[in-house]
């Protein structure tokens, strides 16, 4: 019986191998974004890089009152095939750091809380914390 259960051991030996160690646990994979509104509003980006000018374009055709109405109606019908997210208002600025949509500094790409952050550490090139009091 012992020879039955070697031989099936040094049988399946690969594939005891390959199989992950429960105990052992992994470190998770992180993305590039901080959360999914950072993720999505990234999507758009794309979406606003591809028929943005298109959309501009079409739209302008459509408002413009003095041309026909039928040339509208085409450029209307055109506008509303593309995509919502290729407005380019639908895009957020968000701080690269936390994903924060309010409070940005747009210099730095920055909201004000992480900007204050790196100012007080001298991680900003330029920048110097205000002092108060006697010289």
């Amino acid at each position: 019986m012992s020879l039955f259960k070697n031989g099936l051991r040094s049988i399946f030996s690969p594939l005891l191998l390959r199989t992950p160690n429960p105990a052992v646990q992994t470190q998770q994979v992180r993305t590039k974004f901080v959360n999914r509104h950072q993720k999505n509003d990234q999507k758009r980006r794309v979406v606003v890089k591809n028929f943005g000018k298109e959309r501009l374009l079409l739209n302008t055709v459509y408002r413009c009152t003095v041309l026909p109405p039928e040339v509208r109606n085409v450029a209307h019908e055109e506008v509303c095939a593309l995509p919502r997210d290729s407005n380019y208002i639908r895009t957020v600025k968000r701080c690269y750091v936390t994903s924060r949509p309010k409070g940005m500094v747009h210099e730095f790409r920055v909201s004000r809380i992480i900007f204050r952050m790196l100012a007080d550490y001298n991680k900003l090139s330029g920048m110097m914390r205000a002092k108060w009091g006697c010289n």
